[in-house]
């Protein structure tokens, strides 16, 4: 549609720009001359009209052809002369500059052959000379040009269609060792594989109906280095999980069965292989028995890795699996189809495909993590001593590796902020990925791909809103594996993002794609993909917006696992400074808690800290929204504050900063989603306040230590609040331990006190 769109701009909308030319230079462009000049010299006249320029309108065409009768250029030059004013003035008013600059575009796109006149001035007895050699130039330049958009257009978002017929599934059968595959598959199917259990299995419509009524059979269970998992069976005949020596590994593809061993072998910097770990061995005896998996504990520093490359064995598995079997029931029918022809009763075709080809979705949060999961993907698929063939490698390095120029300066930060920032941090890419005979094509249309890899951002933008022209949701209509990875990470971008995919997940397409229904199962055509679908989501703290998602928008007919390991000892005990920690419980009726924490604010606490010799006090904010509510009433009450959030620029940052240190500024308002992102020190802070706590346990005590970074010697007079309610249970335990917020929740008190730095005292 792209060169369309170009072709029709140039021939049918010349108008304006030849308007503006002739009042600029006088005359009209020669290019545009010869079109209408010469009409013996048909190859001219018919180059707009070329079947490759066919979007000309037929009476516009007809305009053309009866121009030239009429008229010669020079005397249809001489008649514009006098009334171009007119025009170009109502022209000039209506149009902007921004009109201009386009038109200058168009000018630098179609080259020397026709640059707007600027550099053409011939006369007019040379035109007829010239005027062939013009119109074969622009001709020429109109050709580049559109190419050349194209590729402009490929910077932004490069689809790679020249190995289409390579990795189509549909015209591509198995190679010698099909046979071997088709009697591995019948192998599986007698070993009872997982894989085959899964998307075999048909549901009647009371099991859809008892899985959309939310009632669910709950069983608790302890696997040695998980800890304990909570298992939710909405249909009984399902069977739970049982102990962990009791749940064998899922079979591996014949390409994975030699390498699924050496998962972590490029986790070491030296190169140095380590051996699978256990937690690794426990999660793939998790996912392959097809269960939605909850794991919250991934540290992004140690566990983060290795969560990796075990949900990236799984993936492979899956979709090698399912292209096997594509690739040998191909095989199969084109020996039925012979068969047929000599006289054998023809069969069934096999139902083995969805309504559209994509199987995977991984969301990741930055570039850096996509390239991480490619990377895991390929040293997954090749064998020792050989590469394997991967297309559009070189493009990928250079798109979602990390410039020299981006590497950030040698900054005191955090070992997990430099974990989780690794590598190139943009949060708006999507690319899509397609297997096949242990081959790999990047930047495969979303159509043709088997994996997705994509920022919920850059997914966003795909799918788009109700009510848009341009949107597209039917390449997530047969996922059968979804993947969420840091889903903590998403927290701080946008969670709608999150959402909005979540809503666009198996929904029914709206066009065919191309699909062979013959073969699309059954459970597809009747809308009940969601119950098939396996979600995994990995994240490293509890949140309660994170189990929504799993709660809310997953459907799997076998059930649920998550894991539920309370903290022991809070982030608290990281706290170095000697500082009172005083908690502050408030009433609330609901999860939403906004205007209940608002006006516990307002009332209580503010009052305490609005004498200047309350000074230097920083409020700490999880939430942007409670932040600009809180700015508003400090603006509409003038009281003297500065702020900071995610948004600020680092002139104001510097400015704030300088103030409150200073203190100038007797309150600093901080958002939590600023110290994700920056972890700056904030100097000079002498009272704390965290409006809510912290969503990561250990800002809490990374903020609290900021305390000793003032350098005033002041800290008998440090002070530190803390606000909360009842909802908040899985921030409190992670920050002050599970036995003490269990204790802080029921008590009838509801104020309590910690004093760190020396022996710990509750009250």
């Amino acid at each position: 549609m792209g060169k369309r769109r170009q072709n029709k701009q140039l021939f049918t909308n010349l108008s304006k720009k030849q308007k503006k030319h002739l009042k600029e230079f006088g005359e009209e462009h020669p290019f545009h001359d010869v079109v209408g000049e010469r009409p013996e010299r048909t190859e001219i006249v018919e180059l707009p009209v070329s079947p490759e320029h066919s979007d000309v309108e037929p009476d516009e065409l007809e305009e053309e052809e009866e121009e030239p009768e009429q008229k010669t250029a020079y005397e249809k030059l001489l008649s514009t002369l006098s009334q171009p004013t007119s025009n170009d003035q109502s022209e000039e008013e209506s149009a902007d500059d921004e009109e201009e600059e386009e038109e200058e575009e168009e000018g630098e796109l179609l080259g020397e052959g026709d640059s707007d006149g600027v550099g053409d001035d011939s006369e007019e007895g040379e035109e007829d000379d010239g005027g062939e050699e013009e119109a074969e130039d622009a001709d020429e330049a109109l050709t580049e040009a559109v190419e050349g958009e194209d590729k402009e257009a490929g910077v932004e978002e490069f689809i790679d269609k020249e190995n289409e017929s390579q990795f189509c599934l549909e015209s591509n059968f198995m190679d010698e060792g099909g046979q071997d595959d088709t009697e591995s598959t019948a192998e599986h199917k007698d070993s009872k594989d997982m894989f085959l259990q899964h998307l075999d299995t048909e549901l009647t419509e009371d099991d859809v109906q008892k899985i959309t009524s939310g009632s669910k059979a709950k069983a608790q269970i302890t696997w040695p280095k998980l800890g304990t998992l909570l298992v939710a069976n909405p249909l009984e005949k399902f069977g739970s999980i049982g102990q962990q020596k009791d749940t064998n590994l899922p079979g591996f593809h014949k390409l994975l069965e030699s390498r699924w061993k050496d998962l972590n072998q490029t986790s070491d910097s030296q190169g140095v292989a380590e051996d699978i770990s256990p937690v690794q061995l426990e999660l793939l005896a998790l996912m392959g028995s097809y269960k939605d998996l909850y794991y919250p504990e991934t540290c992004p520093l140690s566990q983060g890795p290795q969560v990796r490359s075990a949900y990236c064995l799984h993936v492979l598995n899956h979709v090698l699996k399912a292209n096997s079997q594509v690739l040998a029931h191909n095989a199969q029918l084109r020996e039925q189809k012979t068969q047929a022809k000599a006289g054998a009763e023809p069969q069934d075709e096999p139902r083995d495909q969805g309504l559209t080809r994509p199987k995977v979705l991984i969301l990741v949060p930055f570039r850096g993590g996509a390239l991480r999961v490619i990377q895991t993907l390929i040293s997954l698929l090749e064998t020792k001593g050989k590469k394997m063939m991967v297309s559009n490698k070189k493009r990928f390095k250079e798109e979602f590796g990390e410039d020299d120029d981006d590497k950030p300066s040698n900054l005191q930060r955090p070992d997990d902020y430099r974990a989780i920032f690794a590598g190139n941090v943009d949060d708006h890419f999507r690319i899509g990925v397609s297997i096949l005979k242990g081959s790999m094509r990047l930047y495969s249309p979303f159509y043709s791909s088997d994996i997705i890899i994509a920022s919920p951002l850059g997914l966003r933008t795909v799918l788009g809103a109700e009510g848009e022209s341009k949107r597209d949701f039917d390449f997530l209509s047969s996922i059968e594996l979804l993947v969420v990875d840091q889903a903590d990470v998403f927290l701080m971008q946008n969670w709608e993002h999150i959402l909005h995919v979540m809503k666009h997940m198996n929904l029914q397409p709206l066009d065919s794609h191309g699909v062979d229904f013959s073969r699309v199962r059954m459970w597809n055509l009747n809308n009940w993909a969601k119950h098939y679908r396996q979600t995994l989501v990995f994240g490293s703290i509890q949140d309660p917006q994170i189990n929504n998602i799993f709660t809310k928008h997953c459907y799997n007919y076998r059930g649920q696992v998550a894991t539920k390991n309370m903290p022991k000892t809070g982030s608290i005990c990281q706290v170095l400074v000697q500082l009172p920690h005083v908690f502050q419980m408030f009433s609330s009726d609901s999860f939403m808690d906004h205007d209940a924490r608002f006006q516990f604010f307002l009332d209580k606490v503010l009052p305490q800290y609005r004498d200047s010799v309350m000074s230097h006090t920083l409020i700490y904010i999880p939430s942007y929204f409670d932040y600009i509510r809180l700015r508003n009433y400090m603006k509409k009450e003038e009281l003297n504050f500065a702020s900071i959030c995610e948004y600020s620029s680092k002139s104001e940052v510097s400015r704030a900063r300088h103030f409150f240190q200073k203190g100038d500024k007797q309150f600093l308002l901080f958002t939590e989603r600023f110290h994700f992102y920056k972890r700056y020190t904030i100097k000079g802070i002498q009272n704390l306040i965290f409006y809510g706590l912290p969503s990561f346990p250990h800002f809490y005590s990374e903020v609290c230590n900021m305390l000793a970074a003032g350098g005033r010697g002041e800290e008998a007079s440090w002070t530190c609040t803390a606000l909360y309610s009842r909802y908040d249970a899985h921030k409190l335990a992670a920050i002050t331990g599970a036995q003490r917020a269990g204790q802080m929740l029921h008590s009838n008190k509801t104020v309590h006190l910690f004093i760190t730095g020396g022996e710990d005292k509750t009250s």
